[in-house]
């Protein structure tokens, strides 16, 4: 990725963290956002440290103006936009343990306004800065494919962000995909699940290595990366 410059949300901690400090060891300049700027400050700080090269902005996916600012601030900096990560997401309640029967509408609201709205400002607010061969990456998970009980309206967001991703696909240039990681060990997990660091090495897989129609308008889960990567 020496000389890209890919943009990740939601990357002040867990998977979001370990994609930015990913792609930056592989040479991008990353531009990283999160809601709160010390903890997306910290990880700046240490890819800096480390040699890479970090932009932290402070922004709210929520928040299409938030969004548009943070799009704009990555064409400043880099040039037209190489990658873009649409990782953040929330979960109200415990995993396993919220059913949709008793959701709250606050719950839902916010589950759909981050996790699918957010996904579909990212993608839009950075259609004007997209590189011709930019890939667009929407991080997901088998809850939004599987109807699980106890994942309510969280793994109903997660079904309209992968649609939002699918569609977007069909209607760009850009390569436009979903990546599953699986059960990545995180706050919304309980710290339960495979390590950040191995789920960074997929989305990298499907940000630089994997051929473009493999990655648009495809959910690109844990099997697919093991068969592309022996």
């Amino acid at each position: 990725m020496d000389g890209q410059t890919a943009v990740v949300t939601g990357a002040s901690r867990g998977i979001g963290a370990a994609i930015a400090r990913r792609f930056a060891d592989a040479g991008a300049h990353v531009v990283l956002c999160a809601r709160e700027a010390d903890p997306l400050e910290e990880v700046a700080s240490a890819i800096g440290a480390a040699g890479g090269e970090a932009t932290p902005v402070r922004a709210d996916v929520r928040d299409e103006f938030d969004v548009e600012r943070l799009m704009e601030q990555a064409a400043r900096e880099g040039g037209d936009i190489d990658c873009v990560v649409a990782n953040a997401g929330v979960y109200h309640g415990h995993p396993g343990e919220t059913p949709l029967s008793r959701e709250s509408y606050a719950a839902f609201d916010d589950h759909m306004r981050t996790n699918a709205r957010g996904v579909f400002a990212t993608v839009r607010e950075a259609l004007p800065h997209l590189a011709p061969t930019a890939r667009v990456l929407v991080s997901s998970g088998v809850v939004a494919r599987d109807p699980q009980p106890g994942y309510g309206s969280y793994a109903v967001s997660k079904a309209a962000a992968e649609a939002v991703a699918v569609r977007f696909g069909a209607g760009l240039d850009q390569a436009v995909g979903v990546v599953d990681p699986g059960q990545v060990a995180t706050d919304l997990t309980g710290g339960q699940g495979r390590d950040p660091e191995d789920a960074a090495d997929q989305f990298l897989w499907a940000a630089r290595d994997a051929d473009a129609e493999t990655v648009d308008g495809a959910i690109l889960d844990r099997r697919a990366w093991r068969d592309a990567t022996p």
